[in-house]
């Protein structure tokens, strides 16, 4: 579903990039209410109103994604959905960046290997094209950022959307208002097709992410970060295929690089894991050592 978005936001292609976000975030509301309605789940609500640390964490995961959606929405308008892809391609590289200068994590050699190829595809990108990158480090940043901070928050997927989806409401209401308000707004100059696409942006943005929620909980992680892999290689063959997008040798080139990096990534990742599993076996199947105790001493 991710990896197919820009083919929703290609279709709104004539509503300017802060209109649609600013739709996108205020029928997200709606619709995360009406699926806690659905499950029943509003026992979260109160606790976390009492905890002003974890709501302003809250407001500063929903700013970023709010930053996050717009720069892709931006960069679908402008034809630069391989940007974007790369983006999302890099994302795991900033997300073991962060581990190791925020949390203090360590580093296995592969890890460091991949983190250094991602780091030179950035600089041969950046020298081939003369500018750097900026959209590609930008959403990576951005939605590592976001990631680091949801997992500080610790809400389930559903919860944590519902959470950024009633702090972003406002905000975009009034923007939709005051564009409403100067004539400026394509909500209902386009067309109902037009207008029915930016109702249901708030689902296209939902399910996603509960769907995203819901399988990190049942699946293993090392599945997990292979899965994610599959949202910008569509976006990538979107770019290439769908969008006709330009693809020069020293983009190639970088693209090779992240790749290449992600290839060690990944088998360094399904390595760890036969580890882990070899040795859960192993403490499985060993009887347990019982020492003798020491004889009691008497008088």
């Amino acid at each position: 579903m991710w990896g197919l978005l820009p083919l929703y936001w290609h279709l709104l292609d004539t509503t300017p990039a802060a209109e649609v976000l600013a739709h996108r975030m205020a029928w997200s509301l709606p619709t995360a209410v009406l699926m806690l309605a659905l499950v029943r789940s509003w026992s979260w609500i109160r606790p976390l109103l009492r905890q002003p640390k974890r709501l302003g964490m809250l407001a500063l995961s929903a700013t970023l994604i709010s930053v996050n959606w717009y720069i892709f929405i931006w960069a679908v308008a402008e034809d630069r959905v391989l940007e974007a892809s790369l983006g999302y391609f890099i994302n795991p590289l900033f997300t073991i960046a962060f581990g190791v200068l925020l949390l203090s994590e360590r580093l296995r050699p592969a890890q460091w290997a991949a983190v250094g190829i991602g780091g030179t595809a950035v600089i041969v990108m950046s020298v081939a094209y003369g500018q750097v990158p900026w959209i590609s480090l930008a959403l990576s940043t951005s939605f590592a950022t976001y990631s680091l901070l949801k997992k500080r928050t610790d809400l389930d997927g559903l919860a944590g959307f519902s959470a950024d989806s009633a702090l972003q409401f406002l905000p975009a209401l009034g923007f939709l208002v005051v564009i409403g308000a100067r004539g400026d707004a394509t909500f209902t100059g386009e067309g109902v097709g037009h207008a029915l696409l930016l109702v249901v942006s708030g689902l296209a943005t939902a399910l996603p992410l509960i769907f995203f929620g819901a399988a990190a909980v049942r699946v293993p992680l090392s599945t997990i970060g292979l899965m994610q892999y599959i949202a910008p290689t569509t976006m990538f063959l979107l770019g290439v295929l769908a969008f006709r997008e330009e693809m020069p040798p020293e983009r190639w080139a970088g693209f090779a690089l992240v790749w290449m990096a992600l290839c060690v990534l990944t088998w360094d990742a399904l390595r760890q894991a036969h580890r882990n599993r070899r040795t859960a076996a192993v403490a499985r199947h060993t009887p347990p050592v019982f020492e003798p105790r020491p004889a009691a001493v008497t008088d």
